[in-house]
This record gives structure tokens, C-alpha cells and sequence, in this order.
């Protein structure tokens, strides 16, 4: 394609149009004439599912094949409606479209987003001729008026809250759905619709006539409007018409003959007179008729170039049908109006025609200029290219006249400024150019020596935010699976996301196999895999291809802004900076940006020259650059770039001679005023994005100002970049000549660190642009709470690029000054863009709403960023933190405590809500209160190590606080509070991480609080016990605490019931406690309390089996041996016995003997059997009371024997002691407690061989009964 040489003044922007959200499309069925409208419950998100079957469904449910977008004239929220048809024409889709919400002074400023997509399916196929809008001045309604294909009339009125929630449409449209059948229709067929107002539509007919509906606001609903009916001539030739050797010459359009004097394009227009109309048709036989709407009349007719012509020559000048194009209005003030005509015949060739009207009806129409002919330029000379559509702008210098053409599906824009009063003709001022994306960037070649897979770098491209919809990656998917032959029909793959579905299907084609000589041929698997991901990737731009097919274009008549509706887009034209207009017209640029142009032009030659290996190499190099701190000169650091990047061993004669060529012999042409230039032009001018008075962006404009900055960030790094390696070339190239070297022109340096800076701005928002997350749906923002996701209980979501998300809220545009929208959008993005922007990247900020939408992956990108001000250290040691990387974290939070301590008198608490109130009292206050914080961080995260660390470090400069005695009242308060606090949570840590001498020594200092000593106390005692720390517990001393923990214990034991399968041996742990404080005493009774425990579940009875083990080695017997080795290491004269609780009867029952078994039953006996040892010098037992024994049992009893002989001798004393105690007890319990009785050890040794005797007799299969009449202890022995 040869194009012309066309200055490019503006850009494109395209938008994509899928819904924000799955729910923000409501499909409403419009009924018929005998049916209502209601809303249909079948969901966006399945019939996109459906509509991934092949491209020809794709098409049909995303293409377009109408397109326009509508502006109200009294109403301003929302102003603008995209609408299109789509789906074999059955859906009207109707969306908001405005920029930016009107400014402060307008009460619609704080007006809510409109962010719902209406689809009205109509029940036949509508006429895409044949739709129209209108604004009622008195109701703030969108009227929307559609002829479908069974001639059916239309009139839909939705509210803007159908626009802004779902419980607008729950019922349906109701009354505000009307449909009608003209009876005017019966015979002839419509082929345009023309709105006059919402009171009054006009259709041209095939027949060259004009059907006119007048609202009837008197008449039922089955009877709407009232219905006349104008012909070009009278009724007489109208009915001549009908007989066939009368016949005019007609043109078949579809199934319809059309009269030569059928309209096929029109206008209307008051012309600035009340309650006047003039309709402005363009005909088949290439007339233009004005009609008086108002009575029927055709005030003018004449030839739409102003040309005489044979009348016989009527097939040369007869104008296709579905021309719908070929004629603007452009009001000029009361009374008269500019109509600018276009011919289709041939070449192509506009007219302007002066049209003066007054209030009586009367109409004068006049060629602007009868001696010029302004025939349009096509893009390029080798192709053809037709003319789609025009719009008009009136501008001081005169009317401005922009043009869509078209080539099969590629369209191009451009611009003439027409000069009425100029010297050289009104067509003299030459056509302009907007540069149209024409081509998407590419995936570098992946190489051996790449730090990312191939794969990501696919991913990144494809996925790159408001590049491609799902829908044309689903589709491409499956064309791309059909082609392999693995696609399966009906396959689900909901539990997969589509960039995991892409990467499953072309990770398939490719397998990793052996190479020639034996091992993984790594190589080849990656050619592979390149060559399915570049196949892929064409497929998807064949797809993306069909959806920019262009189909109109808008002027907007308020803001200016030109916009190109296409099939599947919405392309946005605005101005050009300087920088883009320099780039776009690098080979002829304009005299004052010759030398600009030149530096601009020589850098980017220069790198173009690279391969894809060394430019990997130079961005690596630029990395350390950007975000490594560095003590190095200018000089140094550039020395050091050029030697990391390396890109002098690519560089030949000939690239270095090119940029001699173009910069001069020892590059004189670059200067310093060259780069200052240069610099401003990526510098704002102005408020372009000024804070104070501002109109605010809606959600669509957005997306266009994001989209914008996607486009403006890669054109600027790409510029700047090559410049960097440019000017880094020819320092280094001039070394050897000191007289010449650039550093002795000017300071390199300077122009060196700028350049830098600006690539790190740009590598900011580059990462913010490219970074998409799902973040929920503000509820203010929401819909409407009848979404399907809430049906579902699910949180409604929404992507969103992270610039949007970070910085959205504060865009805006400056109060308008009779600036159009195409240049503030420029100059908005710009400032942006700009190292000396107005929008501060707060990194920290950003940092801090990612951690609030739980995407510390995201923030961590982002602290190459981060400034080195304690804040932001704190910002990154919270990031690190919710990435559990807590090492890390402690040591940002370490660095950055003097800084976020040292208090301040003011203190700006901005942080995204991540910290709250509670949270920003505690920094900048003091050391103790910022470490209390992040104890605090440390403890939801339950890393308790850290907790301790920290609570440590609070409590440590809480003491030094604590020796200044010039502190306060109040402060020490706050110390006195964040000590207990710190304490506390020192407790509860180290107690988690099994620090338990920690945790006791924190106990010792909660000095101040008795209850929560006493409290933690007890949680230490019983979490040592859990973790089989019985040792440690025993070891620590408990300084004031030992009677507590004793305590604790006791209670702990009479909780256990069953001793043996209770997960904490209690009753070892307590014996042990005591025994090491020497309370032998207290430890027999813990051993007692374990004994009759073990008795009550029985373990009594269960006796060791005869050869296998001692059958007298039993749990009871064992227990009784501890029992009597601790009571015997009682020292003290008299104070070896303990008490033991009476047993009730019940609990006697429930023994397994039958009764107790722990010696006599009460007091008395008791007495008289100390009575009688004391008279008896025998320290035998009785052995004639005794059966005979088996030889384990005699072996058993004279060890027992020995035992108590060997205590012979201080028997007798102890018992003298023990009785005059003795006479102090009574057989009745003090109220309230339960009866006890005193054991001796002659009476545990007593027990211990009556355990054994029993034991005996058991194993010799001898039964004892008690008798009833005898004497408690007295059995009857039977065999």
C-alpha cells in the first residue's frame, strides 16, 4: 500500500466494549404489538460460553453490523448512548458513552456511573435504516424508535437508572415498550427513519414519499400515533405510477423496487426557528429535496453538486440505495444553516450549500463556493478506497470536514480544514491524518539465555489489558484446537481460566525429545513451542482484525471529540502531542522540529539496528540503572551502563556512520538546547490534570485515558530508551578527542540523570498498566444487589488495571475553556506521562491498597519503586509480612522504627485504609507504641517468634522511658498500659513457641496485675504439662508462685478420672513438683488420690498372667510401693501419714472388691489397733491368720517383711505421736466437707499385703464373701 504523504495530526484510541462486570448486560425482550416486554433471565456469562463455537457464531454474536453513538441535546447524564446491532440483527445493544460527567457547577456532577449494556431483542429483525433516537425536553429519557423487518413501530423510553441498576428492568419495560403497526405500511415499505422529535418521526418511503407520525396523546394504546402520508407528486401521478408502460425507472434493493425519488440519505434540522422543520433528503436520482415538515411541501430540488446534467443520462448519476451518508447539517444560528452534500458518482466530490430559512416556511439555498470543487483524497493511490462516512465541525477559521474511509475492513481517518475567506481557495489548507493502529506489537525471539519461559512472554502479550476480548480468545482457541483436531464438543473447561486453557492446549503440541546424540534437545523443544505460540497469535489478530471494521463516524457536537464506531470497538480520535506528531512525521517534519526530529530519528535507527539477545541484555543493564541506589559520578554510572549493556560488540561502520550522517560530524548538531527540546516535549503544559477544578472521568472515559497512557507510555520509553543508549554511544565514541568528547560541550551528566528519571516514571506507570487484578464492586457502585452473582451469594468482581485502581479517582479535566475533548484527553495523559507530572505515583500508597485488596504478590513489584523514607521501608515490611517472608519484614520494620517513632506535629495519615486510627496513634509517638504495633502486625500473622523479638524490644525502651523522670502523668499512663499489653503478649507468644522460660520470667514482671499473673499463670502450668515439659516446669523456681502452681496442679488431678488415658499424667507431674520442693507428705497424698483412681477403673483386677510376668507386679501394686517409698522419706517425727477421703456407700459399691479396701472404717479401731502395737514388743506380724501361700506370694511377703522390720525402731515413737493426734480427729467431717480418715504407713503397708493376699488368692481360685453378721475386714475364704 502506497500511502500519501499525508501530516499526521491526531491518534486513535480503541476501546474494547465488553461489560465491566458479567452482570452489567441486561437482555430485555421487546414484545410485539399483542405482547409485553420482559426482562430474560438467561445469563451473559452462558451465552458467551455458547458463542466461542466457531467464527462464524463469533461474528454473529460480537460483530456488529450497525453502529452509531447518540447525544442528547437537553439532558447531560448521561449525554452520550454507543449503540449497535448485533446477532442477525435481533439485538438492539444500547450502552452510556460519556467522557466525563459534567463539571462542578452542573448538579449532575456527583451523578453515579452508568455502567449497565441494555440489549433489546426485538421479536423480528430489525431495519438498521431504520433506527432513531430523541431526547423529550421535558422527561429525562432516552426515546428509542426501531422499524423491524415485519414493519412493526418501536418506542422504547428507558430512564438513566436503567443505565445504572438492574432493579430498573426486573419487571421488564412495562407501559415504556410500545409497539405499533402503521397501517401506512401495508403497501409501501420503509427505507429510512428519520427523528424529528419524540412527538414526531418521519420514514421515507420506496416509493419517494414520506410517511409522518404525529404522537396522538388522546388515543388509546393500541392506537398511538396518527399517521400522514406525503408524496413527491400529486396522488394523480402517483396512481399513474401503477399502470406499467408509465413506470419510472426504479432500483432493486433486496426485495423492494426503489423509486429514483426514494430518499436513501437524510437530515433534519430546525434551522434555529421554533417549531419549525426542514427535512433534507438525498435521492436516488442525485436531488436533494427539502421538505417543510410541517405541511408536506418540497421547498427546494435540485442536483447535490449543483451540476447541469442530461436528463437522459440517468444511470451515470444514480446513487446506490444503501448510501446512508451523503448529507450534513451544520446550524449556524437562527434562520440559516451550512449543508454539506457528498456524491458517490465517481471520484467523489463534496458541495456546500448556504440554507436560509425563515418562520413562514420559505427556504433559499445557495452553493458556498460555485467555482470550486472539492473532490476528496484517498489514504493511498494503489487501492481502493471508498468513502464511508463525514461529519462536520464548525471551528474560528471555518468549517471543519473529517472523513472514514474504508478498504475491505481497513478504515483510515482524516481532515480538512476549509478557509471560506482564504486567498488560495476555502480547500487549500491540505488534508490531515490520524495514524490508525494498524499492527500489534510482537513477542520478542526467545533465546537459550532467557530469565522468563517463552510461554510468559506469550502470556504477557496476549493478556496485556484492553487488548483482546475473552470472546476473541475463546474463539481463536477453538478455530485453533478445530485445526489440530483435539477439540471435543461440549468439553467443559469452566474450572479452568482461558489463559490456562491456551497454555494446555499449545503445551500439548510440543514434547520434549531426545536430540542425535543422546540427550534433551532443549532447542528444538523451543522452536516448537515458538512456532505453535506465533500461529496462535496471528490467528488472534485475524479474529481481532474483524472486529475494527469500521461502520461510522460521530462528531461529538458538544466536546468536539470525533469518534469511529466499528464492529466490535470504539476508536476515540484525539490530538497528537508534540512528541507523537515529531514521531509520526519523523521524515518530513515541520522546519522548527527539524533538528528534534533528527536527534529523535538517529536514536531510534540506531537501536533498531539491535538484535533481540542484545537488546534483552541492555534493558537488563537499564534495571540497575533505574532502581539500584548508586555513590558513582555521572560519568562513572554511564561508563558502567555501557560496559553492563555491552552493545558496542553489535555495533558495525555502518550504524555508527548513520548517525554521523544524520547528527554531523562529531555529532555538532546535538547540543544542550537539542535535549531541552526534546524534554519538553514529554513535559506537560499547563494543567493538564489540574487537582483543583475538574470535571471527573466517567468509568468509559476511564478506560479511553487508560487505554491512552497504555499507548503514550510505550511511544515515550521507546523514544527516550533509544536516546539513553544514543547519547551513552556517543560520549564513549568521542573519548579519544578531548576538544570534540560531548562532555566538554555540555554536562552529559545532567541530560544522563534526566533521561533515567523519566525511563523510571515511565517504568512505573508501565508496570501499572500492564498489572490487571480482580477487585470486588464497591457497593455505592454496585449495580443493583439483583445481579445473578448475588443470587448466587457470590461477591460481584470486576479486572481493573492496577493505574485505574491506584490513581482513577484522581483524573479529571481541567475547567473547560473552549478546549475540544481530543486535546484535553492529550494534554491529560501527558501530564501523566510526564517526569514533571501533577499525578504524584505515591508508591507507598499503591503498595498500600494492594495489601488492602489482598495482593501482597502485586506490592512486592513494586518496591523497586519504593523511595528510601521510613514509610515506605514500613509499607515494604508490611508487604513482606503478608507474604510470610517475616525475616525480611523484621528487618524493614527494624529500619524504619526511628523514623515512623520520632513524633511530629502534624502527621499526613494517608495509607489506601490499610492502617487504621487505632493503628496511626501508635507510630509516631515513641518507640514502645511503634513496637506495640508491629508486636501486633506480627502476632495476625502468628509468627510468635517475632512477637517475642519485638515485644522484647518495647518492653526494653519502655524501661528507659520508665527511668526518665521527666515524664508525665499521662504518659506514664500510656506506658503503664502498653507494658501490661506488651507483656501479655510476650506471654501468649513465647508460650506458643514452647519458650517456657520466656514466658515465666514475663510472668514474674506482671507485678501490677494479681488476676492476670494468677490467669497466665495457669495457662503456662497446664501448656508446659501438655507439651511433656514436666522437667522444665519442675526446674523454674516461680518466685512467690509455687503455692499458685501447687495449686493449679491439685486441681488439675481431682479433674482426671481416668489416670491412665488421660493425655497429661497430672498426678506424675504433681508427685514430681513436690517431691523436688520436699513435700514428701503432700506428694504420698497425690499417689493416694492416683491409687484409688486406678481402683475405680478397675485396674485392681486386671493381674499379670502366671509365667509370662510377676502376677503381683499390677498398677495398684506398684502405685502402693511408690506411696510407701514416699512417706517413708518423711524426716520429721510424727508426720509421716496423710488424710484420705471416706468413700460413700455408693462409691464403696462401686469398688471392685465389693468395699473399701483401705484399712479399718473408722476412728475407734483405728485407736485400739495403735493401742495394742503400742503394748507389743512383737514386730511380727500374725502369721497364724494367714493362708497358706503360693511361692511367688511368700517371696513377695517377705520382702515386705524385711521392709517393715527395718522401720522397727522408730515405729513405736512415730505411733506414740501419731495417737495423740489421733484423739483430735472425729468420726463426724466439719459441715460442708466430705469424711476423711488418717493413714499411717503401717497402714499403707498394711493395705499393700492385703492387695497382695487378695492378688494370691485370686490367682489360687479362691473367692472371699463377706460375711454380714462379721466384723468389717473378717472374710470367709472357700475353694
Amino acid at each position: 500500500m502506497s500511502a500519501r504523504d499525508f501530516e499526521i495530526l491526531y491518534k486513535e484510541t480503541r476501546l474494547n466494549l465488553e461489560p465491566s462486570t458479567s452482570s452489567s448486560t441486561v437482555q430485555i425482550r421487546v414484545g410485539s404489538k399483542n405482547q409485553s416486554s420482559f426482562r430474560s433471565t438467561t445469563s451473559a456469562s452462558a451465552r458467551a460460553i455458547n458463542a466461542a463455537d466457531d467464527e462464524k457464531t463469533y461474528r454473529i454474536k460480537n460483530l456488529a453490523t450497525a453502529s452509531s453513538v447518540y447525544y442528547r441535546k437537553h439532558h447531560v447524564s448521561p449525554r452520550g448512548f454507543h449503540w449497535r446491532v448485533l446477532e442477525n440483527d435481533t439485538v438492539l445493544s444500547i450502552r452510556a458513552a460519556d467522557v466525563c460527567k459534567p463539571n462542578h457547577s452542573n448538579q449532575h456532577n456527583d451523578a453515579p456511573d452508568a455502567p449497565l449494556v441494555l440489549n433489546l431483542r426485538f421479536p423480528s429483525p430489525i431495519r438498521t435504516s431504520c433506527i432513531g433516537f430523541s431526547d423529550p425536553e421535558t422527561l429525562d429519557a432516552l426515546c428509542v424508535h426501531v422499524i423491524d423487518q415485519s414493519n412493526q413501530l418501536h418506542t422504547i423510553t428507558l430512564r438513566p437508572d436503567h443505565f445504572r441498576k438492574r432493579q430498573a428492568t426486573e419487571g421488564g419495560l412495562g407501559d415504556l415498550c410500545k409497539s405499533y403497526s402503521p397501517s401506512g405500511f401495508g403497501f409501501k415499505q420503509p427505507h429510512r427513519l428519520v427523528v424529528v422529535n419524540h412527538e414526531h418521526l418521519i420514514v421515507t418511503m420506496h416509493d419517494g414519499g414520506i410517511l409522518r407520525f404525529d404522537k396522538n396523546s388522546r388515543s388509546t394504546g393500541s392506537n398511538p400515533w396518527k399517521e400522514t402520508i406525503y408524496n413527491v407528486a400529486g396522488w394523480g401521478q402517483s396512481l399513474q405510477k401503477l399502470v406499467p408502460f408509465k413506470r419510472e425507472p426504479t432500483v432493486r434493493y433486496g426485495n423492494t423496487n426503489m423509486e429514483l425519488t426514494a430518499a436513501t440519505s437524510t437530515a433534519i434540522t430546525s434551522a434555529g426557528i421554533d417549531g419549525a422543520a426542514f427535512l433534507f433528503t438525498i435521492c436516488l436520482d442525485h436531488r436533494m429535496r427539502v421538505w417543510d415538515v410541517r405541511t408536506g411541501q418540497i421547498m427546494y430540488t435540485g442536483d447535490i453538486l449543483n451540476a447541469k446534467r442530461d436528463p437522459q443520462d440517468i444511470a451515470r448519476w444514480t446513487i446506490d440505495p444503501s448510501q446512508t451518508n451523503l448529507i450534513r447539517i451544520l446550524d449556524n444560528g437562527p434562520g440559516q444553516c451550512l449543508v454539506v452534500t457528498y456524491s458517490p458518482i465517481g471520484s467523489g466530490e463534496f458541495k456546500f450549500w448556504k440554507v436560509k430559512a425563515n418562520a413562514q416556511g420559505s427556504i433559499h439555498v445557495a452553493d458556498c463556493f460555485p467555482e470550486q470543487n472539492l473532490v476528496p483524497v484517498s489514504p493511498s493511490s494503489l487501492d481502493i478506497w471508498t468513502l464511508a462516512d463525514f461529519a462536520v465541525a464548525q471551528q474560528a477559521e471555518g468549517p471543519e470536514l473529517w472523513t472514514l474511509w474504508k478498504n475491505n475492513i481497513t478504515y483510515r481517518v482524516q481532515k480538512l480544514q476549509i478557509h471560506p475567506r482564504s486567498a488560495n481557495g476555502p480547500f487549500d489548507g491540505g488534508w490531515k491524518s490520524v495514524n490508525v493502529e494498524s499492527s500489534a506489537a510482537s513477542a520478542q525471539t526467545s533465546g537459550p539465555c532467557d530469565p522468563v519461559d517463552s510461554s510468559e512472554k506469550w502470556l504477557e502479550l496476549i493478556f496485556f489489558p484492553g487488548r483482546f476480548s475473552k470472546s476473541t480468545l475463546e474463539t481463536a482457541l477453538v478455530v485453533y484446537e478445530k485445526g489440530l483436531g483435539t477439540y471435543k464438543e461440549g468439553a467443559s473447561k469452566s474450572n479452568k481460566s482461558i489463559a490456562e486453557q491456551i497454555c494446555s492446549v499449545l503445551g500439548a503440541t510440543t514434547t520434549l525429545d531426545r536430540s542425535s546424540v543422546g540427550g534433551l534437545d532443549y532447542e528444538q523443544f523451543r522452536n516448537t513451542s515458538e512456532t505453535q505460540w506465533t500461529r496462535f497469535w496471528r490467528l488472534l489478530l485475524e479474529l481481532d482484525k474483524q472486529r475494527g471494521e469500521a461502520l461510522s463516524l460521530v462528531l461529538d457536537p458538544v466536546d468536539g471529540m470525533i469518534w469511529v464506531a466499528c464492529a466490535d470497538l470504539l476508536s476515540a480520535v484525539r490530538e497528537c502531542s508534540d512528541l507523537d506528531r515529531i514521531y509520526h512525521n519523523i521524515e518530513t517534519p515541520s522546519p522548527k522540529d527539524q533538528d528534534v526530529a533528527a536527534l529523535v530519528s538517529a536514536g531510534l535507527n540506531f537501536v533498531d539496528a539491535f538484535s533481540d539477545s542484545m537488546l534483552e541484555l541492555t534493558r537488563a543493564a537499564l534495571q540497575t540503572e533505574l532502581f539500584e541506589e548508586s555513590s558513582l559520578s555521572d560519568s562513572e554510572r554511564m561508563q558502567q551502563f555501557f560496559e553492563q549493556a555491552g552493545f558496542w560488540r553489535q555495533i558495525t561502520e555502518e550504524d555508527v556512520a548513520q548517525v554521523v550522517e544524520t547528527l554531523g560530524q562529531n555529532f555538532q548538531m546535538v547540543t544542550p538546547r537539542l535535549y531541552e527540546d526534546l524534554f519538553e516535549l514529554i513535559t506537560a503544559a499547563g494543567d493538564g490534570n489540574s487537582q483543583e477544578l475538574r470535571a471527573p472521568f466517567t468509568g468509559f472515559g476511564r478506560k479511553l485515558v487508560i487505554r491512552t497512557v497504555q499507548e503514550t507510555i510505550e511511544l515515550h520509553w521507546k523514544i527516550l530508551f533509544s536516546q539513553l543508549i544514543l547519547l551513552v554511544h556517543m560520549e564513549d565514541e568521542l573519548q579519544e578527542d578531548e576538544k570534540s568528547v560531548l562532555h566538554a560541550r555540555f554536562d552529559v551528566g545532567k541530560v544522563y540523570r534526566k533521561l533515567v528519571d523519566a525511563l523510571k516514571r515511565l517504568e512505573h506507570l508501565r508496570w501499572m498498566v500492564k498489572t490487571e487484578l480482580t477487585i470486588p464492586v464497591p457497593e455505592a457502585d454496585h449495580p443493583g444487589s439483583a445481579t445473578p452473582a448475588a443470587n448466587r451469594g457470590k461477591k460481584e468482581t470486576y479486572a481493573i488495571t492496577a493505574l485505574e485502581g491506584l490513581i482513577g479517582h484522581l483524573l479529571g479535566l481541567p475547567e473547560s475553556q473552549g478546549e475540544p475533548l481530543l486535546s484535553s484527553i492529550t494534554d491529560v495523559v501527558l501530564d501523566i506521562c510526564s517526569p514533571t507530572s501533577s499525578t504524584e505515583l505515591d508508591n507507598s500508597i499503591m503498595q498500600c491498597w494492594l495489601l488492602k485488596q489482598g495482593r501482597p504478590d502485586l506490592a512486592k513489584e513494586l518496591n523497586p519503586f519504593s523511595q528510601p523514607d521510613p514509610f515506605s521501608t514500613y509499607i515494604q515490611g508490611r508487604v513482606f509480612l503478608a507474604l510470610n517472608e517475616h525475616s525480611t519484614a523484621a528487618q524493614c520494620f527494624k529500619k524504619a522504627s526511628v523514623g515512623l517513632s520520632t513524633e511530629r506535629p502534624t502527621v499526613q495519615r494517608h495509607s489506601a485504609g490499610l492502617l487504621d486510627d487505632t493503628e496511626w496513634r501508635l507510630l509516631y509517638s515513641g518507640l514502645p507504641n511503634y513496637y506495640a504495633h508491629v508486636v501486633n502486625l506480627f502476632e495476625r500473622q502468628r509468627a510468635y517468634s517475632y512477637v517475642v523479638e519485638f515485644s522484647k524490644l518495647a518492653l526494653q525502651f519502655i524501661q528507659e522511658d520508665e527511668n526518665n523522670t521527666s515524664s508525665s502523668q499521662r504518659s506514664s499512663k500510656q506506658q503503664h498500659n502498653v507494658k501490661t499489653e506488651m507483656l501479655s503478649r510476650l506471654f501468649t507468644a513465647s508460650t506458643a513457641i514452647s519458650q517456657f522460660d520466656v514466658a515465666h520470667s514475663t510472668l514474674l514482671a506482671m507485678t501490677d496485675d494479681e488476676v492476670l499473673q494468677k490467669s497466665y499463670l495457669r495457662r503456662l502450668v497446664e501448656k508446659m504439662c501438655e507439651a511433656g515439659q514436666n522437667t522444665e516446669l519442675v526446674n523454674l523456681p516461680f518466685s512467690g508462685l509455687q503455692t499458685m502452681v501447687d495449686d493449679i496442679l491439685v486441681d488439675k488431678c481431682r479433674q482426671v478420672r481416668d489416670v491412665l488415658r488421660d493425655p497429661v499424667p497430672y498426678h506424675q507431674i504433681l508427685y514430681a513438683w513436690r517431691i523436688s520442693h520436699n513435700d514428701y507428705r503432700g506428694a504420698a497424698s497425690v499417689l493416694l488420690d492416683r491409687l484409688q483412681k486406678l481402683r475405680q477403673i478397675g485396674e485392681g483386677d486386671k493381674l499379670g498372667v502366671v509365667g509370662e510376668q510377676d502376677a503381683l507386679d499390677t498398677q495398684v501394686t506398684r502405685q502402693y510401693l511408690l506411696l510407701i517409698n514416699a512417706l517413708s522419706c518423711v524426716q520429721t517425727k510424727g508426720e509421716a501419714y496423710i488424710l484420705e477421703d471416706i468413700l460413700s456407700d455408693e462409691d464403696e459399691k462401686s469398688q471392685p472388691n465389693g468395699k473399701a479396701q483401705a484399712g479399718t472404717d473408722n476412728l475407734e479401731d483405728h485407736l485400739d489397733d495403735l493401742m495394742e502395737r503400742l503394748d507389743t514388743v512383737d514386730d511380727e506380724d500374725h502369721p497364724a491368720q494367714q493362708q497358706p501361700q503360693s511361692k511367688a506370694k511368700k517371696t513377695r511377703t517377705t520382702r515386705a517383711s524385711a521392709a517393715a522390720a527395718s522401720d522397727s525402731q522408730h515405729q513405736q515413737e512415730e505411733d506414740r505421736v501419731l495417737v495423740e493426734k489421733l484423739r483430735q480427729f472425729d468420726e463426724v467431717s466439719f459441715p460442708g466437707e466430705s469424711r476423711r480418715r488418717l493413714l499411717t504407713l503401717a497402714d499403707i503397708r498394711k493395705q499393700y499385703q492385703q492387695e497382695l493376699d487378695r492378688i494370691v488368692a485370686i490367682q489360687n481360685n479362691q473367692f472371699g464373701f463377706t460375711d454380714g453378721f462379721a466384723d468389717d475386714g473378717e472374710d470367709v475364704l472357700m475353694s
